[in-house]
C-alpha cells in the first residue's frame, strides 16, 4: 500500500525524533541525578491526531476506486495515569480521543523516564485498543500500538508542563464485510499515524522530605596536653551532586579545618573538657541546606605516675642445668620513656640487657628461683617486677636392656645342622626361662647371627626362631608366653644367638639388628618324624 507524501514525511520526522530521544535517554541514565520520583503521575491535555491511513470509499460513492484518506483530527484530548514502580520505569495507562471523523485509543504499557532538576524526558511503548469512526463506514475496532516520548518542564514538584509529546500510532482495521471486490486492498487497513499532545502533569506520592543532618567525631577523644586530635564531620540527606562547605570552630585549642576533616592543636590548653563544631552548608540550596554537629574531647595535664612492670618466664619449670628466658614488660601510664635494668636471681645465675634476660640453673638446688628487675622512667620514678622459675631434679634414667647370655652354634655346624639348638644352648636357655619366670614384667629379645661364609638362607633368623621355640614349646616344656619374646637378626658375623633381657619400662636399642618375620621363617624341629610311606596301589584286573 502506498501513502501520501505528507504521511511519509511525518513518519520519517517522528521516527528520527524517537531515535534521537532514545539515545538521549540511554546516555542520560549513566549521568542520572538524584531527583525524587513521585509514585503517581496524571496527565491531561490537548491532542492532535493524524490517523495516517486510507479506508474504503463510503457506500454509494465508487468514484474513488483507491479509497479515501482519513483527514487530520485537530479536535481532541488525551489523558494518562502512570504508576512509577522504580526510579526510571513505570506502568502507564493512556486514553485518547479525537472528534469529527473520530478515533479513540485505550492503551497500557511501560514508560521510561529520565528526571533532572528542571525537566523530565520519557519514552513509552503501549499496546492499545483502537476504535475508528469514519462517516459512511461502520465503526472499526482493532488492536494497535503506540510508541513515542516527550518532555515535561518543571513548574513545581506537584505540577509540570508537558511541552510536547509525539507518538507513532499504529492500528489494524477490518472492512472485509463491507467492501466490494473493487477495493480488495482496503479490506484490512493498517493505520500509521502521528499523535501530538501538550498539557499539564500532576505528580503525587513523593517520599517525605528529609532534613539534612550532620555527625561529628574526634579521634582520640582524650589526649594529654600538647597531643593532636583529628575531628571528622559527615553530612546526610544532602544532594550528593552538590559540593558542600564546612566551617570549623572549637572551644579549646587551635582548630584548623578543611572540608570534612579538622585538626585540633592542644598545645598549652589547660586540662578539661572541650567541644569542636562543624557547620555544613549547601550553597546551591536557598533554604534547608545546612546542618551543624559537635563532638566533645578531653585534654589532660601530664601526671606523674611511676611505671608499671610485669615479668614472665619461658619455660617456668625446668630441670637442674636448664635455662629460662625472662621477659619483663614495663610501661609508663604517663607515656614517658622507660628502661629495664638491675637483674637479680635467688639461685643460679642471670644475665640480660634491656627487657630480656637468661637464667642459667646449672648447680642450682631444686625449688623455686625468683628473678627480679627494676624499671625506671625518664623522670627517675621506678618500680620492680619479678617472676619465679621452678627447678626440678632430673628423673631417673629409664632401665636399659642387658645381654644375659649367648649361645654358639659351631658344634651343630660341624654335623651340618647349624640352625639346631644343642644341649649346651638348651642349658643356657633354661636359665633365661628362669629369669623370665621370676620377673613377670621382663621381656626377651633374641638376636641371631651368622658368619658371612654360611650360605644357608635366613640362618641367623632360624637360630633366633629355634631358640624361641625351645622357650615356648620345646621338649623342656618351659611354657614362656611367645608375646614376651622378640626375634631379631644381628650383624655380629658369628655363629651365635644373643639373649637380651628387657626390664619393665625399658627399650631394646642395640644397633645393627632387624626384626624377623616369623611367618616367613618357621622353627625347624629338633627331631622331625618322617611321614609314613604310602603303599603302592594294586594293578587293576584285566
Amino acid at each position: 500500500m502506498s501513502f501520501h507524501p505528507r504521511i511519509r514525511s511525518v513518519r520519517v520526522l517522528l521516527t528520527s525524533f524517537l531515535l534521537m530521544l532514545t539515545v538521549v535517554l540511554l546516555s542520560a541514565v549513566t549521568l542520572a541525578q538524584d531527583v525524587e520520583t513521585p509514585k503517581y503521575e496524571i496527565f491531561a491535555g490537548y491532542q492532535w491526531l493524524h490517523p495516517g491511513g486510507t479506508v474504503p470509499t463510503p457506500f454509494g460513492n465508487y468514484n474513488a476506486p483507491t479509497g479515501m484518506n482519513i483527514p487530520d483530527m485537530p479536535a481532541g484530548f488525551g489523558t494518562s495515569f502512570t504508576w512509577n514502580f522504580q526510579k526510571y520505569f513505570g506502568l502507564e495507562g493512556d486514553f485518547g480521543h479525537n472528534w469529527d471523523d473520530y478515533e479513540t485509543t485505550v492503551s497500557v504499557g511501560p514508560k521510561a523516564t529520565y528526571r533532572t532538576e528542571y525537566a523530565n524526558y520519557f519514552l513509552n511503548t503501549l499496546l492499545s485498543y483502537n476504535r475508528l469512526g469514519v462517516n459512511g463506514l461502520p465503526n472499526g475496532n482493532g488492536i494497535g500500538a503506540i510508541l513515542g516520548g516527550g518532555m515535561d518542564l518543571k513548574i513545581t514538584n506537584m505540577f509540570y508542563l508537558r511541552l510536547f509529546e509525539a507518538d507513532y500510532v499504529w492500528a489494524r482495521q477490518n472492512y472485509s464485510q463491507v467492501v466490494s471486490s473493487a477495493f480488495p486492498d482496503l479490506r484490512r487497513v493498517s493505520l500509521e499515524g502521528v499523535r501530538l499532545r501538550t498539557g499539564l502533569v500532576f505528580n503525587f506520592g513523593y517520599p517525605p522530605a528529609v532534613t539534612p543532618s550532620a555527625s561529628c567525631s574526634v579521634q582520640p577523644s582524650e589526649v594529654m596536653q600538647g597531643e593532636p586530635i583529628t575531628a571528622t564531620a559527615s553530612g546526610a540527606n544532602f544532594n550528593p551532586k552538590h559540593t558542600l562547605n564546612y566551617a570549623w570552630s572549637g572551644t579549646g585549642g587551635k582548630v584548623t579545618g578543611k572540608d570534612t576533616t579538622a585538626s585540633i592543636d592542644t598545645t598549652g590548653v589547660a586540662g578539661g573538657s572541650y567541644t569542636v563544631s562543624a557547620h555544613i552548608t549547601d550553597p546551591k540550596m536557598k533554604t534547608g541546606g545546612e546542618a551543624t554537629c559537635t563532638a566533645n574531647y578531653t585534654v589532660k595535664e601530664p601526671p606523674k605516675n611511676p611505671p608499671t612492670m610485669s615479668c614472665s618466664a619461658s619455660p617456668s619449670s625446668l630441670q637442674t642445668g636448664g635455662s629460662s628466658t625472662i621477659t619483663c614488660t614495663c610501661t609508663s601510664p604517663d607515656n614517658v620513656p622507660v628502661t629495664v635494668a638491675g637483674w637479680t636471681a635467688t639461685g643460679g645465675s642471670v644475665s640480660g640487657s634491656g627487657n630480656t634476660a637468661t637464667l642459667n640453673t646449672t648447680g642450682a638446688s631444686a625449688g623455686p628461683i625468683t628473678v627480679s628487675a627494676t624499671c625506671t622512667d625518664s623522670r627517675g620514678l621506678n618500680s620492680q617486677g619479678s617472676t619465679q622459675v621452678n627447678v626440678e631434679n632430673p628423673p631417673p634414667a629409664p632401665p636399659q636392656a642387658s645381654k644375659l647370655t649367648d649361645c654358639g652354634f659351631e658344634n651343630m655346624a660341624k654335623i651340618k645342622k647349624p640352625w639346631r639348638v644343642d644341649n649346651e644352648c638348651k642349658g643356657k636357655l633354661d636359665d633365661v626361662a628362669k629369669n623370665l619366670q621370676q620377673n613377670a614384667d621382663n621381656k626377651l629379645v633374641i638376636v641371631g647371627n651368622a658368619e658371612p661364609t654360611e650360605k644357608r638362607p635366613n640362618l641367623a633368623a632360624e637360630r633366633a626362631v629355634n631358640s624361641k621355640a625351645y622357650l615356648t614349646s620345646g621338649e623342656a616344656k618351659l611354657g614362656i608366653d611367645p608375646s614376651r619374646i622378640e626375634c631379631r637378626t644381628g650383624s655380629a658375623g658369628t655363629m651365635s644367638a644373643e639373649y637380651w633381657i628387657v626390664p619393665a619400662g625399658g627399650t631394646f636399642t642395640e644397633e645393627g639388628t632387624q626384626p624377623v618375620d616369623e611367618s616367613a621363617v618357621p622353627a625347624v624341629p629338633d627331631h622331625p618324624h618322617a611321614a609314613p610311606k604310602k603303599k603302592a596301589a594294586k594293578p587293576a584286573a584285566q
